[in-house]
Formats: C-alpha cells, structure tokens, sequence
C-alpha cells in the first residue's frame, strides 16, 4: 500500500472499530477483541509510514476544497508522525490496561467508553496528519467533543459539573480566540498550508504578529496554559485511562503539538526570533511551570497531584517553542515522547492503586508499596523520568530545553526548569517513601476493606450481567497488585521510560529535518 493510500485508512479504522465496538457491546470479550485487533492495526499504518518520513519524502492526501486553495488535506512531517506514532502505540497499551480496568472496577456503559475513545484517536491521528490549519482546526474539535462523554463516564453530578468546565474552556477558547486567530491568518496571508519557514513573513505587520500568537497559544486551551488550565484538574473526575487520554495519548498532546506546528509552519522560528515576539508568552509558560507545581505540592488526592503536575509538564513545551529555536522545537518534540511514557506510566499506577486499595488519598498510602511493590516500583521509575534523571529519558529533552534557553541568552529559564526539576521531587518522590518506608496508620484496617469490597464488587458485577468482571486484586507472592493486565501494562510503559534514554538520539535525528538550518 502506497503512502497515500495509508493515510485514509490510518484515519477511517478506528472509525470502523468504534462501529464494530458499537455491533458487538453485548458480548465483552468479543467487544474488547475488536478495540485491541483495531489498535493493532492503526500503529501497524502508522508506523508503516515511518520510514517514509524519515528519508525526508512528505506524502499527501487531500479530501475535497472548502476555499480556493483551502480544503481537509493531509500531509506527513516529522512532528506530526512522532504525535501519531505515540497516540496509536499507546492506544494499544491503553487498551490492555483498560479491559483489566474496568472489569477489576466493574464500570458501567464501557461500550460508549470504547466507542469514544477510539474516535478520540482517529481525530488525534487527523491532528498529526493535518496539512493546513483549517484541517487541524476541524480535528481538534472532534477531539474535544468526542472525550467530553468520556470526561462524564460516570455520570455523577461532580463528573456533569466537570465535563461543562472541560467542554467550557476548550471550546470557548478554540472558538474565541484561535478560530479569530485562524480567519485573520487566512485574510492577510491568503493561505493556512503548514509551510516550512512560516507563511507570515512579508505579509504581516511585527505588531499584528504579537496578537497572532497570542490568539492561537492561549487559544490552544488544550496545551493548558495559565489561566486556561482549569479543565484538565476539572476532568480528573473521570475514570483513569480517561486520564491516561487525556494527559499522555492525545488531548493534552495534541494540545502543545499544535502550539509546536504553529510556531514552526504558520509563524516561523526565524521570523519569532527576529521579532522577539514570543518572548513574553515565553514567561507565561515559565510562571506556569512553577505556579502548577507549587499547586501539585498542596494536593493530597493523587490525580489531582498528577494533573497539576501535567499542566507544569506541558508548559516546558511551550517555552520549548516560544524560544524561537531550533534545539527548543527539538527539545519540545522530544518532551512530548517523554512526558507521554513518564506520565502514562504514573497515572496507571494511580489507578491500580485504586482498584487493588481503594485509595485514592496520598495520606492513605503509608506502607503501601509494600503490598504492592510493582506498582510503586512503576511509579518511581516514571517519576524520576518526569523529575529529568538519568537513566530514564525524561532528561534528554530537558536537556535540549536548557540547552535552547543558554543558546538564547536567557538564564532564568534555565533556573526555571531547574527549579521545576526540584519541585518535581518534592511532590513526586515522597509519594514512594511513604509507600515503602512508612508503616501503615493504626486505623488502616485494609483486610476488612478488602473483604467488604469484594462483596461490593461481586454484587455490582451481578447487576450488570452484561459486562464481564473479574477480581480487582491479583494476590501473588505476598503481593496484593491490581489485575495482570493493569500491572502489565504499567511495567512496559515503565521500561519504556528506560529505553527511550537509550534510544533518545533516534528521536533526535528523526525531528533534526523540521529545524534543518538552525540547529549547528
């Protein structure tokens, strides 16, 4: 199969496995079958494409024209076959972890669960792929409407509170300022094609270019920059692979990959940098990185933790890309690799925690990891990756970061993500020491808990005959871990963390071309 011809179907199978999801829901496994044959499939395309890209040919696919010049059209560079890459490999292991999710908490309407989520990657892929701004901009919206129903999975009056929260800012954001910001980039420059060098040059007034970029960053609601981060905490209401979505396979990501496009093919690094445009929004991504992690440090629910700390992550990115060069395009590229393994790897590990304990409170989980020393063995390896430690490949795109920022002379973004770094070890690591070095409270009388959320468990399973369940806890060795495929999955993605420190200068190379000129 030709290139051109992967592109349509990399975009139309998980549209076709959310239908056969859809046909088959009364049968489970038959159901779960479908999804994960479905996600095999799309990396299989996408990763077919890989090597295509890397010898520097851009393949292309167009559907229909809306504008002279202007239509749905497609086309493969590097930055966007790294999104689409990490958004259906993880959708394979998203999948594994899920199916033990759900069953082991015995959740209801899982069918709409796999049925959303597979549209929420068909629309990721449409954002990687995207070949012009317009294109894009459709596919980002699919994405926000398609989790809503996934942000409100358990229907609880929190989780309604939460979706409007989450389906409030992103659209109020994509559609008031970046909609402005697309429809005044079409009319002064009469196109919206992602161009290498940026399509602004020559055509837009230095002041104009300030308000430009501001329109389409803060309108990225997506990329979670202060003030327009209240939804992704909002959202933690939601099951955890939800989370997993959102934070590591495609929302959020797909969020500070457009903040990466635009910055590199609508605006150009070199114009940004000669203009000096980008550098106040540069300090809004560094007060972000600090303010965020100082809020992680006060939450004791851990997804809260996780998602302030999100939120921090995603605006190293976007400082990456508001430097204006071509080792920030780079390190911002490459932290979007990183950040999805680490922080994937650490909310598994939260939600296992949960299925396996019932816990959900940091303050509970004194002694714990002694039950359960897979899991905060995970946690600790994805944590040291988000921190930036060696050997575990988080400190490669920090490293590129900082190295972006003393290339450009400015310091005090180099003590930002040093700071930050420090910061992450303050609320990351002493969720492991309590979990390993902290006996258990007097009042923790875990084994009665357990015995009566078994009974718990089992009488839901049988008012909801249609959806298979197994035990939520996998007792092994002394261990009492969350079910196989839960833990499996944690691990891969934590061994992951591992070799992309070793195979970190393969992602290097591959996105060397996007900045081809500007990096020595």
């Amino acid at each position: 199969m030709i290139p051109e011809q992967v592109i349509p179907w990399a975009l139309g199978l998980p549209l076709l496995g959310a239908f056969g999801i859809w046909i088959t829901g009364r049968w489970p496994n038959i159901r779960e079958s479908v999804t994960l044959i479905t996600s095999l499939l799309v990396f299989v395309l996408v990763a077919s494409l890989f090597d295509n890209v890397a010898a520097g040919e851009n393949p292309s696919w167009q559907w229909g024209e809306m504008l002279p010049g202007l239509g749905i059209s497609f086309v493969l560079e590097p930055l966007g076959m790294i999104f689409a890459g990490i958004a259906s490999f993880l959708w394979i292991v998203t999948t594994l972890y899920t199916i033990g999710y759900m069953r082991g908490h015995h959740e209801k309407n899982q069918t709409r669960f796999y049925i959303c989520f597979a549209v929420a990657i068909s629309s990721a892929i449409g954002i990687a792929f995207a070949g012009n701004m317009l294109t894009l901009f459709v596919f980002y919206e699919v994405l926000t409407i398609s989790t809503f129903p996934l942000v409100t999975h358990s229907g609880t009056p929190e989780a309604k509170r939460a979706g409007r929260v989450y389906l409030g800012i992103l659209i109020g954001t994509s559609i008031g300022l970046q909609l402005v910001g697309i429809i005044w980039t079409y009319s002064l420059t009469g196109t919206l094609d992602f161009t290498p060098g940026g399509i602004m040059e020559g055509k837009v007034q230095p002041t104009i270019v300030a308000i430009l970029l501001a329109l389409y960053v803060f309108g990225i609601g997506k990329a979670a920059v202060m003030p327009f981060h209240r939804w992704l905490p909002a959202a933690m209401v939601a099951p955890t692979p939800v989370s997993a979505l959102l934070h590591a396979v495609a929302v959020v990501k797909a969020g500070v990959f457009t903040v990466l496009k635009i910055t590199v093919y609508i605006f150009g690094i070199d114009f940004l940098s000669e203009l000096g445009a980008s550098t106040w929004i540069a300090y809004m991504a560094a007060m972000t990185i600090l303010l965020a992690s100082l809020v992680a440090m006060r939450k004791d629910n851990l997804k809260a933790r996780l998602a302030y700390s999100t939120i921090s992550q995603l605006s190293y990115i976007v400082l990456g890309a508001m430097m204006a060069t071509g080792l920030g395009i780079i390190g911002g590229g490459m932290h979007i690799v990183m950040h999805a393994f680490g922080k994937i790897t650490l909310f598994f590990c939260a939600g296992a925690i949960m299925v396996a304990s019932h816990k959900t409170e940091i303050s509970q989980m004194r002694g714990l990891g002694r039950k359960m020393p897979i899991t905060f063995i995970c946690f600790l390896i994805g944590s040291l990756s988000i921190i930036g430690l060696p050997p575990f490949g988080g400190v490669w795109s920090k490293w590129y970061l900082a190295l972006a920022a003393a290339e450009t002379d400015q310091v005090i973004f180099v003590a930002v993500l040093m700071i930050s770094s420090l910061l992450n070890v303050a609320y990351l690591l002493p969720i492991v020491v309590r979990g390993f070095y902290n006996d258990p409270a007097p009042d923790d009388h875990d084994q009665h808990h357990d015995t009566d959320n078994d009974h718990a468990d089992a009488n839901a399973a049988a008012h909801h005959p249609g959806d298979a369940s197994g035990p939520h806890q996998w007792k092994w060795a002394g261990m009492t871990e969350a079910p196989p495929l839960c833990v499996g999955a944690l691990a891969f993605t934590a061994a992951g963390c591992l070799v992309l420190f070793v195979y970190a200068d393969m992602v290097y190379q591959f996105l060397l071309p996007v900045v081809e000129g500007t990096v020595k």
